[in-house]
């Protein structure tokens, strides 16, 4: 079987070479770059199956990185780890807002990295869990085999998390979601993450969606419901 391989996006030699015998022992392929220039060059040549990303970078920093993989299309569904410092709550935001799958902060103990590597790509690999192929809603069409979703026949392209939040939601029009549920469908209830992300990933499906974000209704003070056809 081959190896899965993970790009370490990392400028600290220490770190870099604690995550490499890591994720090594793992069973994974691992291949490295310590500034972001070099690490977008290798996510285009090398395709890996997950990156983890270091936000504080010497010449392009990791924000940035970020952007551009999820504008390049060898790597727009490629998971993202960022790794931060404390004190980043600002950048880790604006990370997720870009399409970063998730993070986790500087100092980590290295097997709560591991098991989050783990999570992400079980999850990356795994189906939605419903019944249906195939949702139609309104304009909204979710293929949920192959992940992909179109609006008015258009194709928009959603990161992982946006995927599961949207069809989450789609699937059970008329429910009330909680912020605390929705966190367990993002993630697969594989590792953990703030509620508070989960509005920043419904704000980032909504600008995706356009007009149609409009079936994505909040509940004040609980989460999120899609619309019902009758306009519930």
């Amino acid at each position: 079987m081959e190896k899965r391989r993970i790009l370490v996006i990392e400028d600290d030699p220490d770190i870099l070479e604690i995550l490499q015998y890591n994720l090594a022992n793992e069973g994974y392929e691992i291949a490295t770059a310590t500034d972001g220039e070099r690490g977008l060059r290798e996510a285009a040549a090398h395709k890996p199956a997950l990156i983890l990303l270091d936000l504080m970078l010497p010449g392009i920093p990791g924000l940035e990185v970020c952007r551009q993989l999820r504008n390049k299309r060898e790597s727009r569904n490629v998971p993202i780890i960022m790794v931060t410092a404390k004190g980043e709550e600002v950048d880790v935001v604006a990370g997720l807002e870009l399409g970063a799958d998730d993070y986790i902060t500087k100092p980590f103990r290295v097997r709560e990295l591991i098991a989050r590597v783990n999570a992400v790509l079980r999850r990356a690999a795994e189906p939605i869990g419903e019944d249906e192929e195939r949702l139609e809603r309104g304009d909204i069409v979710i293929d949920l085999t192959k992940h992909e979703v179109t609006v008015a026949s258009d194709p928009v392209e959603l990161t992982l998390a946006e995927f599961r939040l949207l069809a989450s939601l789609a699937g059970q029009p008329g429910r009330v979601f909680p912020r605390a549920r929705l966190v367990h469908q993002i993630t697969a209830g594989g590792y953990q993450i703030s509620e508070r992300n989960v509005d920043v990933h419904v704000a980032a499906l909504r600008r995706k969606l356009g007009d149609s974000a409009r079936a994505i209704i909040t509940v004040r003070g609980i989460g999120y419901k899609f619309k019902e056809a009758d306009g519930a």
